[in-house]
């Protein structure tokens, strides 16, 4: 007959792998998915600072107003013509 102390151990670890709440699969899980939130996080934070640095410039400089309602919302001057160009998928 097998050690019951070499039964219990082969038991517990058996327990902790597959069965527990805790187990190793959930955790790397767990560590993968926080990961991915951090990555998902300075992202953000990246994006974040940018819209501030963009915003401080609006708050600032008339320029920037000018050339921020030109590019993001087509505004022109009334002595201009505005032309608009798409570019095609796959044309370079």
């Amino acid at each position: 007959m097998l050690n019951k102390y070499l039964l219990a151990s082969l038991f517990f670890i058996v327990w902790m792998i597959f069965f527990d709440p805790k187990d190793i699969r959930s955790e790397l899980n767990k560590r993968a998915k926080f990961i991915s939130l951090q990555k998902n996080e300075t992202h953000l934070n990246q994006l974040i600072s940018e819209t501030q640095k963009e915003l401080d410039l609006l708050k600032t400089n008339a320029q920037t107003i000018e050339k921020y309602a030109r590019e993001k919302y087509m505004m022109k001057k009334d002595n201009e013509d505005l032309f608009i160009v798409k570019s095609v998928p796959g044309n370079k």
